[in-house]
């Protein structure tokens, strides 16, 4: 320890038990001797300092001395492991400034354009975990005003070298992404397979749901271990020319989650901002060739084909500058992809469809494979036009099955257990009709406060989609909950909306 770290006061680590998500939180006792008055007034964060390693903090005060004691201070689980010294150890603690990459912020909400060094500066210590919540939501607030192209390719730059850089062997790495905001559109547990069978190489990273009810990664969690670090992934997919992982395990583009997080909370969802954060990701992650699923309807994220075509000439913008084949295509989103809403029910969707059962639903079948053509067809050996038939025999003969459980193999048996929820009640007609609306949005939110995805057996399991004729009474769809309390919410949840519209009822309402 150096001599001006001697100077400063010296508190004993002790672990709380607080989880505090993204930020890194320390509790100080109000009689600490460390805590002097006219040295942190005017100070919310601290700067602990040990054997060279340093972790800035957000302050709170305790006067509860059985959780600090005078001479100790308390780290949330997540600041503890950040740190990465045990407790009992001493380390010296002073008051903390901002970070100098918030002048770049503040510069921002100013209006002003920002500099490539800025940007990488300001990834930098978000990444890091030197920026508050607050200070987060300041950067995202501020670009959300304005970006130039200039700025978007230093995001996606510089959230791209913040964390792992895959390699491939191979020529050609494919990969899919859809936007999000469609209940149940699990299309990559198909797509993965079929393109994997045919000996392209697709090595598919997946979030977690933010604020949908199930992610690829929370969905593919029921049926093998997503928690693969990127060593291992570069094994499997050796193996299996493909994979379904948790590309947070990975560390790929770790300020996107980080951003994301703060992002969602606060409805920021600026289409530059999108596209820097899946463009950083796919970047990191090696791929050459990129199909992206855009999918428009009235409670889809993108409402309009206008609005698609903004938001793939910036993908393809993003995409030249970078040398990422990019292909953009607009979907239906106008209602669920899928019988199931939720991890269980769209995992036994997605099983339905590669193993070909009379009950998949063909909706997900069918997107799935014009998805595959796409990809398909980056192979120079396979004709034009011949990507659909050929995802469709590798389907039909259960070649996609075959290898979709080499893949579950290759990753290792699911480290949760996953049941369905054994608390259930339908949501039916008020009305005779013919479904004409389903709020996807609606639905979204309904699965989520039934439960999903933290319980994985929570969902929805729908009955009826548009075009459908239904009587009075007939179920529109089943929820499942696993506990009680959600279990009520999601009921009074659907009897203030249901999310359906009947010949021009809305929301099921006579």
């Amino acid at each position: 320890m150096d001599t001006a770290d001697s100077a400063r006061p010296q508190l004993k680590i002790r672990s709380v038990a607080l989880d505090t998500g993204r930020e890194n939180v320390v509790v100080i006792s109000r009689r600490s001797k460390a805590l002097r008055p006219e040295v942190f007034r005017g100070f919310s964060r601290v700067e602990l300092r040990c054997n060279s390693r340093t972790l800035l903090a957000t302050l709170l005060i305790t006067d509860d001395d059985a959780l600090v004691g005078p001479d100790e201070i308390g780290l949330s689980e997540p600041a503890l492991r950040r740190f990465a010294e045990p407790a009992g150890t001493l380390a010296t603690v002073s008051p903390a400034t901002s970070p100098d990459s918030m002048e770049a912020v503040r510069a921002k909400i100013r209006g002003e354009t920002l500099s490539d060094q800025a940007i990488a500066a300001v990834i930098e210590d978000l990444t890091h975990y030197r920026y508050s919540d607050m200070e987060i939501a300041a950067f995202l607030i501020g670009s959300a005003s304005f970006m130039t192209s200039g700025e978007l390719l230093a995001l996606t730059r510089a959230m791209a070298n913040a964390g792992t850089q895959l390699k491939w062997p191979d020529p050609i790495v494919v990969d899919k992404h859809c936007i999000g905001g469609i209940p149940g559109n699990r299309t990559s547990m198909v797509v993965v397979p079929i393109v994997a069978a045919h000996g392209l190489t697709i090595p598919k990273t997946s979030s977690r749901a933010i604020t949908s009810p199930a992610g690829t990664a929370d969905t593919m969690e029921v049926l093998a271990r997503v928690n693969v670090g990127a060593e291992e992934m570069k094994s499997i997919v050796a193996a299996c020319n493909g994979c379904l992982i948790w590309g947070g395990h990975v560390n790929l583009s770790p300020a996107d989650d980080i951003l994301i997080s703060v992002e969602r909370p606060l409805s920021l969802d600026t289409r530059e901002q999108m596209v820097a954060s899946i463009m950083s990701k796919k970047l990191a992650a090696g791929s050459t060739h990129l199909l992206l699923d855009l999918p428009v309807g009235p409670t889809a994220k993108l409402t309009s084909g206008a609005e698609a075509m903004r938001l793939r000439k910036l993908f393809e913008f993003v995409g030249d500058r970078f040398g990422i084949a990019v292909e953009v295509i607009t979907t239906d989103g106008r209602q669920p992809i899928g019988n199931g809403i939720g991890p269980v029910l769209e995992a036994r969707d997605v099983m339905a469809v590669l193993g070909n059962e009379p009950q998949a639903p063909a909706d997900l079948r069918e997107k799935s494979l014009r998805l595959a053509a796409h990809l398909l067809e980056y192979d120079p050996k396979l004709r034009g036009g011949a990507g659909y038939n050929r995802a469709r025999d590798l389907l039909d003969s259960g070649a996609a099955l075959k290898q979709m459980q080499k893949i579950i193999d290759a990753q290792g048996p699911p480290e949760c257990r996953s049941e369905l929820g054994d608390l259930a009640f339908d949501v039916r007609a008020a009305s005779d009709g013919v479904v004409s609306a389903i709020d996807c949005l609606r639905l979204n939110r309904l699965a989520r406060t039934a439960g999903a995805p933290v319980n994985k057996g929570a969902g929805i399991r729908l009955f009826k989609k548009i075009g459908d004729r239904v009587d009075q009474g007939e179920p529109l769809y089943r929820v499942f909950t696993c506990d009680p309390s959600e279990h009520d919410l999601a009921a009074a949840a659907a009897g203030a909306d249901n999310g359906y519209a009947l010949a021009g009822k809305p929301n099921g309402r006579p």
